[in-house]
């Protein structure tokens, strides 16, 4: 949503949250949680670190990156996705195993302990 808003917004210099998020509210209001503005701080963020925007002052910017990977998704999706999943399968399998999965048995519940009280206690002393 975020990449969407960015190209859509289409700002020479970036885009700032307020407007990501104005533009959100917009297009995606019935599917949007209640706290997205706080979500979508996070996002940016976090986008920011990995790579994919450019952070000038407070305004954001879709990387290099990001610009390409939206070429190459719009022309090789339906090539590169059944090759990741394949690969990302074999990479799991080699980490665990054809291992048969255990049937788990519920667990048995714990006996409470005794309680004596202080009384109890004293009786049976005297009584020995």
């Amino acid at each position: 949503m975020i990449k969407e808003a960015l190209l859509a917004l289409n700002e020479r210099s970036g885009s700032s949250p307020y407007a990501i998020a104005k533009y959100m509210e917009e297009k995606h209001k019935d599917v949007l949680p209640l706290n997205y503005k706080k979500i979508l701080g996070l996002q940016l963020k976090n986008s920011a670190v990995r790579g994919k925007l450019i952070k000038i002052k407070a305004l954001y910017k879709l990387s290099e990156m990001a610009k390409e990977e939206k070429v190459t998704t719009t022309t090789t999706k339906a090539v590169k996705k059944p090759e990741a999943t394949k690969k990302a399968v074999k990479k799991v399998m080699k980490k665990v195993g054809p291992k048969k999965m255990k049937k788990s048995t519920p667990a048995k519940p714990k006996q409470p302990k005794l309680i004596k009280s202080p009384v109890a206690k004293r009786a049976k002393r005297t009584v020995a």
